[in-house]
C-alpha cells in the first residue's frame, strides 16, 4: 500500500509542478487548469487528475479572484488550524503544561502542510483533523505530544472558520468600497443628465442618469452598514471543549495560576478575535445566518443594478451598454449580437448566493442540543460557494461600471419621443396658475397627448409639441413661447441633482 501511494505521490507531484506553471500562464477567460487529489476508499489510493473529464466547480476554476480561494483552500485551513493550536500551546505554556521550546518548535513547522501525508492518516483512521494533528506531531517530535492538549476538535475548527470568515469579509468590504467609489465617481458624472423614468417599464417622468445610479449607491451603502456591523461581530467558539463549559480545561489547569477563562482569552487575543461566552460543541450556527444575510443583501442590490442594466441596454432603450470587446462574440448564430452577459452572469451568480441562506437557516434551527454533525458537509460547500461567488459579482460590476458606456443619442432620443409627455403636467400647472380651467384643461392635454402617442407607436415621431402650442383654448393663457419653453423636459427634474449629492457625500464619508 504505502509503495502505491509513494508512486502516486511522485506523479502527482510532477503532475503538479506542471499546474503551477500552467496557472501562472493561464488567462482568466476559461483556460482549464488542473489540479490534483487522494481520494482514500478504505485501503484502496486512488489518484485522480481533476481536469475537465470530470466535474470541478465553476467556482473552482471560473469565477473569483485568486484571493479568495485563497482564503477557502484546504492550505490555508490547515495553516489557520495550527496558529489555533500555537496559541493554544502558547496558552498552556503561561501555566507550566508546555515548555517554550515545544512552542518554538510548531512555530517552526507552521506551515509545513502536507495534505498528502494527512490523507494517507485519515484512510487509516478516518478522521481529518486527528490526521491533520498527527502530521503535524510526526515534523514535531518535540512538541507533538502537547498538540491539540484539553482541546475538542470544534476547538480548533470553529475559531480557524471564524478567522477565516473574518478574511472572507474583509475582502468582500473591500471589493464594495471600491465599487462604491466607482458608482460615485460616475453618479456625480451624471448628476445632472436627464433622461426618461420609467414606472411598470412604461416611460414616466424625467430623472437624471446620476440620481438613477444613487439608488443603487444608497443601497449598497446600506449593505456595507450591514457588513461591517456582522464583521464587527464575528466571534470564535473559544477554548470550551466537547460541550462548552471547559471542564477539559478545568481539570488541565488545576492548581496553575492560570484558568480556564484566561486559558481562552489568551488564545483568542492571539488569534485576534473575541470568543463567545457562552457556546456547545459549537458557536451559535446564527452566526453563519447573519453572514450568509449580508451576502445575500449585496446580492439582492446587484441582482437589482444588473437587471436594470439589461433593460437599459435593449435596443428600444439602448441608453446603456456595458464593455464590449473588440474580438468578443455575442452569438454564434447571430454576429451582429451584442449580449448583456456580464450583467446576466451577476444576476445568475446571484441566485446561487441567496439560496445559500436556506442551508444556513436549517443549520441555525436545527443544530439539536449540544451538537449534532449535520452541518458539518454543506457548511464546506455553502460558505466558500457563497464568498467566492459574491466575489466574482462584486470584481463584475466593478468592470462593468468602469466601463460602461452611456449613450448620449439614445437619451436624447428617449427624451424626444417621451419626455414632452412628462412636461405636460408642468404646463398643466401653469395653466391653472394662469386662471384656466384645470379639469378643462387636463382634457385638452390628454386628447393631444392620446394622438401625439399613437404616431410615436407607429414610429412617425411625436408631434406633441407642435400640436399643443397650436391649440387655441390653450394660447388664450399662454404664447406659444411659454408653451415651448414649459415642454421643455430637460430640467423638469425636481431636485433629483441635489438628492444625487446626498447620497454621494454619504459615501464619500464613509469610503475614504
Amino acid at each position: 500500500m504505502i509503495s502505491l501511494y509513494r508512486e502516486a505521490i511522485i506523479k502527482a507531484e510532477q503532475k503538479g509542478l506542471q499546474w503551477k506553471q500552467a496557472a501562472k500562464d493561464s488567462r482568466r477567460d476559461g483556460t482549464p487548469r488542473s489540479s490534483f487529489f487522494f481520494i482514500f476508499l478504505q485501503d484502496i489510493i486512488i489518484t485522480m487528475e481533476y481536469d475537465h473529464s470530470t466535474f470541478i466547480s465553476p467556482l473552482t476554476w471560473r469565477y473569483g479572484s485568486d484571493e479568495m480561494k485563497h482564503i477557502f483552500s484546504e492550505e490555508h485551513k490547515r495553516k489557520l488550524l495550527r496558529r489555533v493550536w500555537i496559541a493554544l500551546a502558547r496558552a498552556e505554556s503561561k501555566a507550566g503544561l508546555v515548555t517554550e521550546e515545544q512552542v518554538m518548535e510548531l512555530e517552526a513547522h507552521k506551515d509545513d502542510i502536507d495534505i498528502a501525508r494527512a490523507s494517507e492518516i485519515e484512510s487509516e483512521i478516518h478522521h481529518d483533523l486527528m490526521a491533520e494533528i498527527r502530521t503535524y506531531a510526526e515534523q514535531c517530535p518535540i512538541a507533538g505530544g502537547i498538540i491539540h492538549l484539553g482541546a475538542t476538535s470544534m476547538d480548533a475548527l470553529d475559531n480557524a472558520d471564524a478567522v477565516r470568515f473574518k478574511e472572507a469579509l474583509s475582502l468582500t468590504l473591500d471589493r464594495l468600497d471600491t465599487l462604491i467609489t466607482v458608482l460615485a465617481d460616475k453618479a456625480e458624472q451624471y448628476r445632472n443628465v436627464p433622461t426618461m423614468a420609467f414606472t411598470h417599464i412604461q416611460p414616466a417622468e424625467i430623472t437624471t442618469i446620476g440620481y438613477r445610479i444613487a439608488q443603487t449607491l444608497q443601497d449598497l451603502l446600506d449593505d456595507r452598514d450591514e457588513a461591517v456591523s456582522v464583521l464587527s461581530s464575528i466571534k470564535g467558539k473559544g477554548m470550551k471543549g466537547a460541550v462548552g463549559t471547559a471542564a477539559s480545561y478545568t481539570v488541565l489547569l488545576k492548581g496553575t495560576p492560570v484558568s480556564a477563562e484566561d486559558l481562552e482569552k489568551m488564545v483568542m487575543y492571539e488569534l485576534g478575535i473575541e470568543a463567545f461566552p457562552a457556546a456547545t460543541q459549537t458557536y451559535s450556527r446564527k452566526q453563519d445566518l447573519r453572514i450568509i444575510a449580508v451576502l445575500s443583501s449585496i446580492a439582492a442590490t446587484l441582482h437589482r443594478f444588473s437587471l436594470d442594466l439589461r433593460i437599459l441596454q435593449s435596443p428600444s432603450i439602448g441608453e446603456f451598454s456595458e464593455p464590449f470587446g473588440k474580438k468578443q462574440v455575442g452569438s454564434s448564430a447571430m454576429p451582429f449580437k451584442r449580449n448583456p452577459i456580464n450583467s446576466e452572469k451577476i444576476c445568475s451568480l446571484s441566485r446561487i448566493v441567496e439560496s445559500q441562506y436556506q442551508a444556513a437557516w436549517m443549520n441555525a434551527s436545527t443544530s439539536i442540543l449540544e451538537r449534532t454533525l449535520d452541518d458539518s458537509a454543506n457548511r464546506r460547500i455553502f460558505i466558500p460557494e457563497a464568498f467566492i461567488a459574491m466575489d466574482e459579482m462584486l470584481l463584475t460590476e466593478l468592470r462593468i461600471v468602469r466601463g460602461m458606456n452611456i449613450h448620449s443619442t439614445a437619451t436624447a432620443r428617449l427624451m424626444a419621443d417621451y419626455g414632452i409627455f412628462a412636461s405636460t403636467e408642468r404646463l398643466l400647472m401653469e395653466l391653472g396658475r394662469r386662471g384656466a380651467d384645470r379639469q378643462q384643461m387636463h382634457e385638452v392635454i390628454r386628447e393631444e397627448s392620446l394622438a401625439a402617442w399613437q404616431s410615436v407607436q407607429e414610429g412617425r415621431g411625436n408631434p406633441l409639441k407642435e400640436s399643443l402650442m397650436g391649440n387655441s383654448r390653450i394660447r388664450e393663457f399662454l404664447s406659444e413661447d411659454e408653451i415651448a419653453s414649459l415642454l421643455d423636459a430637460r430640467d423638469y427634474t425636481g431636485d433629483a441633482a441635489l438628492r444625487t449629492e446626498m447620497v454621494i457625500d454619504r459615501a464619500r464619508k464613509l469610503v475614504r
